[in-house]
């Protein structure tokens, strides 16, 4: 059986005990969803089939396959869905030499992959370690002059950097519409792109906007390490500042 992990409660702030499940792999060996530990839970308040699942490799055989996402509820109502430990992205294959039967065959080539060190985490104590962990992942993604204001201004951004604006909500609430809609609008005033960082995730209607408006959505983990949450905040990923 696995060891239980503690998920706090983003509604009470209630500290749950979760046992990742564990499920037969088609080898026939039990794979235990890898829980990331540290990681913020994000209350689910709309049901998708795209988010109900999660990719999870098998240590035993390598398999890569889908299996349902980890839940946990609380006692007060809520209903977290548990992140786990993301699948490394495989290193790019080697390009074929210059002469090669593939190389000459090949049609006109694709943009480079942006190409990054590891990042470095900066661990989340207090608020304003929320700011700087998310200005050192913009400028690992590429927005080299990225600096967080003193105070955060009237319309809610936080950090600045050329081609980019961002607002890092550090509460235990939801991110709400509202917040999303403003920051978009800055975005469009700077023609920069809007990204956003939460440590307790979005409001179904925020999230949907945000898709709607193509706004890249990151969550917040202790640890410092933001998660992508919706699609433009995986082509950002992908991309670096080359997207805007």
């Amino acid at each position: 059986m696995a060891d239980s992990v503690p998920v706090r409660c983003p509604t009470c702030r209630r500290e749950n005990a979760f046992t990742p499940p564990t499920f037969p792999c088609a080898c026939g060996a039990p794979l235990t969803l890898p829980v990331l530990r540290g990681g913020v839970p994000v209350e689910i308040v709309h049901r998708t089939w795209q988010s109900s699942w999660v990719e999870v490799r098998c240590d035993t055989c390598g398999r890569l396959d889908e299996w349902p996402a980890p839940e946990s509820g609380c006692v007060c109502g809520t209903v977290v869905r548990v992140p786990v430990v993301p699948v490394p992205t495989p290193p790019p294959p080697n390009p074929p030499a210059p002469g090669s039967s593939l190389a000459s065959s090949a049609g006109p080539p694709g943009p480079p992959p942006v190409l990054r060190p590891a990042f470095r985490p900066v661990t989340i104590r207090t608020a304003r370690d929320c700011v700087t962990a998310a200005a050192q992942y913009l400028k690992w993604l590429g927005f080299t002059d990225v600096l967080a204001a003193q105070e955060r201004s009237a319309s809610g951004v936080d950090l600045r950097g050329t081609g980019v604006v961002a607002q890092v909500d550090p509460t235990t609430r939801a991110t709400k519409l509202r917040e999303i809609e403003c920051l978009w609008l800055n975005g469009l005033n700077d023609s920069a792109i809007a990204v956003c960082f939460s440590l307790a995730g979005y409001s179904r209607d925020a999230r949907a906007r945000a898709d709607e408006l193509h706004l890249p959505l990151f969550v917040m983990d202790l640890t410092g390490t933001p998660q992508p949450v919706n699609d433009p905040a995986d082509e950002l990923i992908r991309d670096g500042a080359t997207s805007r």
